[in-house]
């Protein structure tokens, strides 16, 4: 199995240019399904879930074309010959389940199995089934598939328990070819939220409110539907994460296709930490040369803390003065990590949903494991910092959503290697 072996190094300095944004550019391609028109979508990042989801919609019958040199894909879906998504496909990518809202809408039923992705807790799809139900499908659990059926899908008024960025995506893109006015309550307000919309309105749907705590989405039929061309936005938490590599390395870097305000409460604790940050054209430059301390951290639904962000900003905490502590609200198993960490001399405790982290631990290389894509790069950050070689496995979770991350990272200094074991 390929692994990452990497050396302690010294600071990270020059420009990292990010890619477009993983949790962006999912949604989008599941939702080309609504139009049988072409659709084609730029700035693709390369990445083990995009290549995942290219061949879930080849599977119900889109015709996909992917070009990573151009950072374009092409998608026309004019017909749709299968409703099942294949269990070999589901089950390595948990945003498999968004290709259900576009399906139902289009076809009036899908059949899809519980799907997989990383393990670091329950994430129920209930409130994507009851958002279907309001609809007016009709959903049947059985052997570990989910099957949804609608002969009419009618708008409806939908309170979402918890902001879910995945229901409140598949219910908007479902309610795109529904009769009337579809109202999401407590919808998830993160930035992935407001790129789907404008596709959608790119394609013809009529959404408002995106990026708020209420979405109205006016129904459209099937042939109101055009094809588009459409950018999707860079990547928040891969910003995040290189913001973050600069910090812990006690560098000097230039991250390029950025958007500072998607990454607000980075910028904030690492500014309370010490470190300095100047934003400008499309560019954010972290500068780490002072001396860095510790802070609190709670993640949050947007625009809270991101949890996507918890694990990397803990390894930074474990660098600097002071004790901190870090409380975990979004998902009960994001504390996979800290073993790891541990087993590289950090000096991390649990308590319940917190985790208290003492700093200026110095850490050692040691052979880990990457248990999910944010803690394998928390991982990758640690090696950066660790005396003596780390070995990281299980690999494959990383590069499920960091585009071209050891080239990136050797292009600033890091000296990181991927090999095949």
């Amino acid at each position: 199995m390929p692994k990452y072996i990497i050396e302690r190094n010294g600071p990270l300095k020059g420009e990292v240019e990010i890619s477009g944004s993983k949790n962006a550019v999912l949604p989008i391609m599941a939702a080309s399904i609504l139009t049988s028109k072409k659709c084609i979508i730029t700035e693709i990042p390369k990445l083990r879930d995009v290549d995942v989801m290219c061949q879930l919609l080849k599977s119900v019958g889109a015709e996909v074309h992917i070009d990573y040199i151009k950072k374009e894909i092409s998608i026309t879906c004019d017909t749709v010959s299968e409703l099942e998504a294949p269990y070999e496909l589901v089950k390595q990518m948990r945003a498999s389940n968004l290709i259900m809202g576009p399906l139902l809408a289009r076809t009036g039923k899908v059949k899809i199995a519980m799907p997989g992705g990383c393990a670091i807790g329950a994430r129920p799809i209930d409130l994507h089934l009851k958002g279907f139900q309001a609809l007016g499908a009709e959903i049947e659990l059985e052997h570990g598939y989910v099957e949804a059926r609608a002969d009419r899908l009618v708008g409806d008024k939908i309170y979402l328990d918890f902001p879910s960025v995945g229901a409140t995506e598949n219910i908007m893109m479902c309610a795109v070819l529904s009769e009337g006015t579809t109202t999401i309550e407590n919808a998830a307000e993160e930035p992935e939220i407001v790129d789907l919309a404008n596709f959608l309105n790119s394609i013809g749907g009529k959404i408002k409110g995106a990026g708020t705590d209420t979405i109205k989405i006016e129904g459209v039929s099937e042939r109101e539907l055009t094809g588009t061309r459409y950018t999707i936005i860079p990547d928040r938490i891969e910003t995040g994460t290189f913001m973050v590599a600069a910090a812990v390395t006690r560098g000097d870097l230039i991250i390029k296709n950025a958007i500072a305000d998607h990454v607000k409460p980075v910028i904030a604790k690492l500014k309370e930490c010490g470190v300095e940050i100047t934003e400008s054209d499309g560019n954010i430059r972290v500068t780490a040369y002072n001396e860095i301390k510790a802070t609190d951290i709670k993640t949050l639904p947007y625009p809270g803390f991101p949890t996507d962000m918890q694990a990397q900003f803990m390894t930074l905490l474990t660098s600097v003065n002071g004790t901190s502590i870090i409380i975990e609200t979004v998902f009960e198993n994001r504390y996979m990590h800290i073993g790891e960490l541990n087993r590289m001399g950090a000096n991390i405790k649990i308590e319940g949903r917190s985790a208290v982290v003492s700093g200026k631990q110095p850490l050692e290389g040691a052979q880990v494991t990457a248990t999910d894509l944010r803690a394998g790069a928390a991982l990758v950050l640690a090696g950066l910092i660790a005396e003596g070689a780390t070995e990281i496995s299980d690999i494959y979770h990383i590069e499920r959503g960091y585009s071209e991350f050891v080239e990136k990272l050797s292009k600033v200094g890091a000296k990181i290697k991927k090999i095949d074991d």
